[in-house]
C-alpha cells in the first residue's frame, strides 16, 4: 500500500467509523461521491449522497454499535483514483450478533477531497 493512499483511507475509515458510532447519516453520507453506488447490507443499490443517507437513515437504532476494520489493503490507481478492501468487524452490542463483512470502496478525488464512488459490502462466508 502506498503512503498517500494509506494515509487518504486511513482518514476516511476514521471518520467513517465516528459516523457509524452514532449512525449520523449525514456525517456518513459526506464521505460519498455525488455519483456514488452503494451496495450495503440488503440487496438494494442506493445512489449517490442521499441514496446513502436514506440507507444510513434506515438502520436500527442500535445503542452503541462500533465498526473495526482489518486487513486493510489500498492501492493508487491513478493520480485521482484509489481502491480499498478490508474485513469489517460490527459490534452491536448483543442487540444482534456481531456481523462480520468483506468490504470494497473505490475512491476518487471529488472537488479536491477524496470521496467514495462504491462501496460494497459482501459476507465473509464462501458462497461457493
Amino acid at each position: 500500500m502506498s503512503n498517500e493512499a494509506d494515509a487518504i483511507v486511513s482518514v476516511i475509515i476514521e471518520k467513517w467509523c465516528a459516523g457509524f458510532a452514532t449512525l449520523d447519516a449525514a456525517a456518513l453520507s459526506s464521505l460519498y461521491s455525488k455519483n456514488a453506488f452503494f451496495f450495503g447490507s440488503n440487496p438494494k443499490l442506493y445512489r449517490g449522497r442521499d441514496g446513502v443517507s436514506d440507507y444510513f437513515d434506515g438502520l436500527p437504532r442500535w445503542r452503541k454499535p462500533s465498526a473495526v476494520f482489518s486487513d486493510v489493503n489500498a492501492a493508487q490507481a491513478g493520480p485521482d483514483l484509489i481502491n480499498m478492501a478490508a474485513t469489517i468487524s460490527f459490534d452491536l452490542a448483543g442487540e444482534r450478533d456481531d456481523l462480520i463483512v468483506k468490504m470494497s470502496w473505490v475512491i476518487i478525488r471529488e472537488d479536491g477531497d477524496w470521496k467514495i464512488v462504491n462501496h460494497h459490502a459482501s459476507a465473509q462466508a464462501p458462497l461457493i
